[in-house]
């Protein structure tokens, strides 16, 4: 995903100055069907997402920050919960300007524990952290071991022999 902000203000500058800038509106066309093709590949493994488990790291836009501002996890998790998947989700800063934006899902304290009962773990900000986790031991935790990995943080070599299906960017 593409920085939203600075594209938005790019193409109203452009606009301002009486110059249609179509390459920028095309990539946010392209950043908009990005989160539709998550949610496509995560509905796919899932055959249907009604009454599935779904457990979400990462909500910020970008690690390092809380900034909730055009976050693609927002429209995703909407999209996820309209389609009648339960999601569980944990940032390690976002959390409490996420509460306030994306309603009608639960809160984990601990990033492991978005696992609990999982049908599919969605990776939507690579946070430094996510990387370290115990994979095992989250697979123990989860009904069905599928990572959808929308930053392509893990190798999949390694996520795959440790027995789960991997879905990554661009697969």
């Amino acid at each position: 995903f593409c920085f939203p902000k600075d594209l938005r203000a790019f193409i109203a500058i452009a606009k301002e100055l009486g110059y249609d800038f179509q390459l920028l509106r095309a990539v946010e066309e392209i950043n908009a069907d990005m989160k539709e093709r998550f949610v496509r590949k995560v509905r796919t493994a899932l055959w249907n997402l009604r009454d599935k488990n779904i457990g979400v790291l990462g909500l910020a836009f970008k690690p390092n920050t809380d900034d909730m501002r055009f976050a693609p996890s927002i429209d995703i998790i909407a999209r996820l919960v309209a389609e009648g998947a339960r999601v569980r989700a944990y940032d390690p800063q976002a959390m409490e300007k996420a509460k306030k934006l994306i309603p009608g899902i639960e809160f984990c304290a601990r990033a492991e524990d978005v696992a609990e009962e999982a049908d599919l773990l969605a990776l939507l900000t690579e946070w430094p952290e996510f990387a370290r986790l115990d994979l095992a031991k989250l697979k123990e935790r989860m009904r069905v071991p599928i990572i959808c990995d929308g930053r392509n943080l893990f190798s999949r070599p390694t996520v795959e022999a440790l027995g789960f299906t991997y879905i990554g960017v661009g697969t």
